[in-house]
């Protein structure tokens, strides 16, 4: 379990409550919503933190396998924040364009990525400049940058992730629907005008409210931390148990080689 706990008060004051107007509503959110309010659906927060609580369980328990979470959004209330998260936890992200393929096209998608790192390195070590002229290595430049826009946030991204995380599921569709082909969980926040059913840990919460996505977000970097942690501590564990292992294993080699090379048998 993750050990932070999450703050119905802090999600009030963010605003996360506010649902959509009632006339845009999804009815498979009905069990997340609390009431009406001048024409508008409030969500239920009791919900909110239940399934909150769940997600930051599962991320935890993914991160702490040693597996990647994928945060995602093009949105651009929370694409700064959802990066900044992303980038202070070393987990990929997509904040600009979601590229289809992204995930299920994996042979495109890692040449294209080989190509970035080819061109970035030879940049750095002055090949580029050595052969080509200002103008034309302006222009390498220029396509590096155009390129990192694209397949920065996911240039150390594992052949197949432990889980999505999705600030808003209908603008991001393309990613729910890449993560349901591969079999990948999807974590996601659902707003009152969002299906719901194909999200294995859905957050009923506004997602238009850039407070409330900066606290949920904060939420899923500490379960996220919480793993890595718990990751980090088993990989030293592992260490120091070879590292025995491999201790003992000398000293019994030395035995061997010092005792008698002739022995006599029992009987």
């Amino acid at each position: 379990m993750a050990d932070t706990t999450v703050d119905i008060k802090e999600l009030l004051a963010a605003g996360a409550h506010f649902g959509h107007k009632t006339s845009r509503w999804h009815p498979k959110m009905a069990q997340y919503i609390h009431s009406k309010r001048n024409g508008s659906h409030i969500i239920d927060l009791t919900k909110t933190v239940e399934g909150l609580e769940n997600a930051l369980a599962f991320i935890t328990k993914t991160t702490a396998g040693g597996k990647q979470v994928l945060l995602v959004s093009t949105k651009r209330n929370a694409a700064e924040v959802v990066q900044e998260v992303a980038e202070a936890v070393k987990m990929p992200f997509v904040v600009n364009r979601w590229l289809g393929g992204m995930m299920t096209n994996q042979k495109t998608i890692s040449g294209r990525i080989k190509h970035l790192k080819s061109l970035e390195e030879r940049m750095a070590n002055g090949e580029l400049a050595a052969k080509y002229n200002k103008l034309e290595v302006q222009r390498f430049q220029e396509e590096i940058e155009a390129m990192n826009v694209l397949y920065g946030g996911i240039k150390n991204m594992a052949a197949k992730v432990g889980a999505v995380f999705v600030v808003d599921v209908i603008n991001d569709k393309l990613a729910v629907s890449e993560a349901h082909v591969l079999g990948i969980p999807v974590v996601a926040i659902v707003d009152t005008n969002v299906d719901p059913t194909g999200i294995d840990y859905p957050i009923p919460a506004n997602d238009d409210a850039a407070k409330a996505v900066k606290l949920i977000l904060g939420y899923i970097q500490s379960a996220i931390e919480d793993g890595q942690g718990t990751a980090a501590k088993h990989a030293e564990d592992n260490k120091e148990v070879a590292a025995d292992k491999a201790a003992k294993a000398e000293v019994q080699d030395s035995l061997i080689k010092e005792a008698p090379k002739e022995v006599k048998g029992n009987g």
